[in-house]
């Protein structure tokens, strides 16, 4: 993550697209390879879509610093994940709840995300209009997945909490 960072600062977009396509493909590789060979642990289970969202806010703010994307895109894609975690260790905290799978909304936001920081560092170095229109359309659909998503994310919380909780002997209580 290092060296794409400095890519995007140094202004050497080309060298950052390339990055971002290894890290995604490596990425991928690593989750395929896990369940090719039945490597997935409870911890990568965790670890891996941290260290996703990391790189993606990283990229948001890097993008951000150079003025190649908004703030207020990039200010919702920090709220939207800093309030998930928040949800997340209240969750745990009170209810020793650790099951968080993304809904389809998230994992849209998700796919936006990833099209929108491809597309923005693409366009410095290919100003071609699918990559422009690209661009544009995966800012946009971050910006509104983000807040869709969230607010989806805190109504399921939110029923979560005020669901029954099962006892150990599977009786709703």
């Amino acid at each position: 993550m290092p060296f794409l960072v400095l890519a995007i600062l140094d202004g050497h977009y080309h060298r950052a697209f390339i990055l971002m396509v290894v890290a995604g493909v490596s990425d991928g590789l690593d989750g395929a390879l896990a369940r090719l060979f039945r490597q997935r642990t409870e911890l990568g289970s965790y670890l891996d879509p941290i260290a996703d969202k990391l790189l993606l806010s990283t990229l948001f703010l890097v993008l951000t610093h150079v003025g190649l994307v908004s703030m207020r895109i990039t200010v919702m894609v920090f709220s939207r994940d800093l309030g998930i975690i928040v949800i997340s260790a209240l969750l745990y905290a009170t209810t020793g709840t650790r099951d968080f799978h993304p809904s389809w909304l998230g994992k849209a936001n998700t796919v936006a995300q990833i099209l929108a920081v491809c597309s923005v560092v693409l366009a410095q170095t290919h100003p071609q209009y699918w990559v422009l229109w690209t661009r544009h359309v995966s800012l946009e659909a971050t910006l509104w997945l983000t807040v869709f998503s969230g607010f989806h994310y805190l109504w399921r919380s939110g029923r979560r909490l005020g669901s029954p909780v099962e006892t150990e002997a599977g009786v709703r209580g």
